[in-house]
């Protein structure tokens, strides 16, 4: 089953990943102006959902079992993530701010999401090349890992979350490294068909936004 639903089969994809490009570029003059940067900041929990619902929409096969694997892998890397900030057992001590939008246990809802975005994402980048089908399960994780360290540099400016003493623990790359593991590990098992034609741009899009946000802000 497909989702028929805008902007798919309404806009040509070309339009719609300009579309990303421009709203990615917008975001970033935002963030580095320092007038508009609360206002961006306000914005971040919606620029996130964006990301996924073109995702969600352009993913070409909804099934039963594909519908599982998504829930699981949401959950888990909220159920993660709750348990992360509110022990400092997995990633360190940090804490969420006000950009991330409704929190649940101190944890914002949409985290689950994210960690599903950049799973699934990552898996769809790794299944397009020629290596061998194995890899995807270890390489996969590794472009999470170098998402997230960019990530990292920026999540304070963009008012997302904030680590103790201001030192991001070396664990939290171990840990997400281990946890990409097991949300790409799952999409494998259940059969997700990851071959979206949206997911490198909206990965890569996302990775070079934080990338020239952490070197010039």
């Amino acid at each position: 089953m497909e989702w028929n639903i805008f902007p798919k089969n309404n806009i040509p994809v070309g339009e719609v990943k300009r579309f990303v490009l421009l709203f990615y570029a917008i975001g970033l003059i935002g963030f580095i102006l320092p007038f508009s940067r609360e206002l961006f900041c306000a914005i971040t929990p919606f620029a996130m959902l964006l990301g996924i619902y073109l995702l969600a929409v352009y993913h070409p096969d909804y099934n039963r079992k594909t519908t599982i694997a998504f829930l699981i892998v949401f959950l888990l890397g909220f159920l993660v993530e709750a348990i992360g900030v509110n022990t400092g057992a997995v990633f360190g001590s940090y804490a969420y701010l006000d950009a991330m939008g409704v929190k649940l246990w101190e944890t914002p809802l949409i985290i689950g999401l994210n960690w599903l975005f950049l799973s699934y994402a990552a898996t769809s980048i790794l299944e397009d090349t020629k290596l061998p089908a194995w890899t995807v399960y270890f390489l996969a994780p590794l472009l999470m890992v170098a998402y997230d360290f960019f990530l990292e540099k920026s999540a304070p400016l963009l008012d997302m979350w904030h680590w103790a003493d201001d030192k991001v623990p070396f664990r939290n790359y171990v840990a997400w490294y281990a946890i990409g593991f097991l949300c790409v590990a799952i999409l494998k098992f259940c059969g997700v068909n990851t071959q979206n034609i949206l997911a490198k741009l909206l990965y890569f899009v996302q990775f070079l936004f934080f990338v020239l946000l952490s070197i010039i802000v």
